[in-house]
């Protein structure tokens, strides 16, 4: 097996001689005592949209989940049990005790664009795991969903990432963990969404229906 791409390596050495000593007694810390993040965030793995330095967080502060095109799966459509969102889920809200769970998407997304454009490019393997993946996608692809959101800017792409940044929020109370504690007031949802090219943000205000810049 090679040794770490030049990149990484470079990187470790700038962190080690550079924010690591200023950090130090932080990172002793959180290993002595454990992480206790009160926000959950789950992201899109695009590289460009990396929510430690988008919000400027440093270790220990923000529970990260990423995954192709920020989604959070409904409960009924993990029949094999075996989920890697779900038990992140899970562990962050019974197990961390997070106060906060923020969905964020980003402009451009590329999962987002693989949906749209499915049916004019082949998969990338037999398999298609981002065809399927990506796929859960369609219940948000909605023209009803389209026009409350009230952004005639907007086209099909941006329309899609916002909207399933909602779809993702409503998916989260088909988890009764997640429900009970919202009900219970120790828990509260959040959308978002990241221009990348710009560096802009929008929130869900959920009594408009519509994102707002921050």
């Amino acid at each position: 097996m090679a040794q770490l791409p030049d990149r990484l390596l470079e990187g470790y050495a700038e962190f080690k001689k550079g924010r690591f000593p200023t950090e130090q007694g932080r990172y002793e810390k959180l290993a002595e005592k454990g992480q206790s993040p009160n926000i959950m965030l789950v992201g899109c793995c695009d590289s460009r949209a990396a929510p430690e330095i988008i919000f400027d967080s440093g270790p220990g502060e923000i529970f990260v989940m990423r995954n192709v095109a920020n989604i959070v799966p409904h409960k009924s459509s993990q029949d094999d049990g075996i989920h890697g969102t779900t038990a992140a889920l899970e562990f962050a809200v019974n197990g961390l005790k997070v106060e906060h769970i923020v969905i964020m998407g980003h402009g451009r997304c590329g999962g987002v664009k693989s949906y749209i454009s499915a049916g004019d490019s082949e998969p990338l393997s037999e398999s298609n795991y981002i065809g399927k993946w990506s796929g859960q996608l369609q219940a948000a692809d909605n023209p009803i969903r389209y026009k409350a959101l009230n952004r005639p800017d907007l086209d099909h792409g941006g329309l899609l990432e916002r909207s399933s940044i909602i779809h993702s929020l409503e998916n989260l109370y088909s988890y009764d963990f997640v429900k009970t504690r919202v009900l219970e007031g120790n828990l509260t949802l959040h959308g978002a969404w990241f221009d990348i090219s710009t560096g802009e943000l929008e929130y869900y205000e959920e009594e408009q229906g519509t994102f707002l810049k921050v």
